[in-house]
């Protein structure tokens, strides 16, 4: 009877510490690095992993770097071999936390969130802070964010001879609906 006492507990007290995930794998990241009077610099990868704890708010994200598709195929061809370097860095990571988050307190209507954390790219990682539009949907999550993030801060060097057709401060989109 102890035992089968002691394995109910056990039973119990991990259920109690069950973390509740949303999660997609669906995600979209678009980016412009246009710059006015030239070629449009675009592009999108709807292959991302985003991660919700909906218990703490910590966020969890992946992108490869060859998921990212553009209108022309050689911006892409260079995108990968010359600037992001994909075969040597393969992905873009971000792990950090939704500040103030309360699952129970989301929704219809989005409201703005801080969400704080490290992006990991191109071999190097920066602490970074933006703004996030996050509401909820039935029993899902909808994210939203628009932001800027400098080629320097990830040592992605643009070229001279094309540095007046692309803008070192790229500007960055991402679409999360997570279940």
């Amino acid at each position: 009877m102890k035992k089968y006492t002691a394995f109910l507990v056990l039973i119990l007290l991990s259920f109690s510490t069950v973390e509740e995930k949303k999660i997609t794998k669906k995600g979209t990241i678009t980016f412009e690095a246009s710059v006015p009077s030239f070629e449009e610099v675009k592009a999108k990868n709807e292959a991302v992993t985003c991660i919700i704890n909906t218990t703490n708010g910590e966020i969890a994200t992946l992108a490869l770097m060859k998921g990212f598709r553009f209108k022309i195929a050689l911006m892409e061809e260079h995108f990968n071999e010359n600037y992001v370097e994909s075969n040597k860095y393969p992905k873009a990571t971000f792990k950090g936390k939704i500040e103030n988050f309360d699952y129970s307190k989301l929704t219809a209507t989005a409201k703005e969130y801080t969400v704080k954390g490290k992006l990991e790219m191109h071999g190097k990682s920066k602490e970074i802070s933006i703004k996030s539009k996050i509401k909820k949907t039935g029993e899902n999550i909808s994210m939203v964010s628009d932001f800027i993030l400098n080629t320097d801060d990830f040592d992605i060097e643009i070229p001279s001879v094309v540095s007046k057709k692309l803008t070192k401060d790229v500007k960055v989109n991402f679409n999360f609906d997570l279940n």
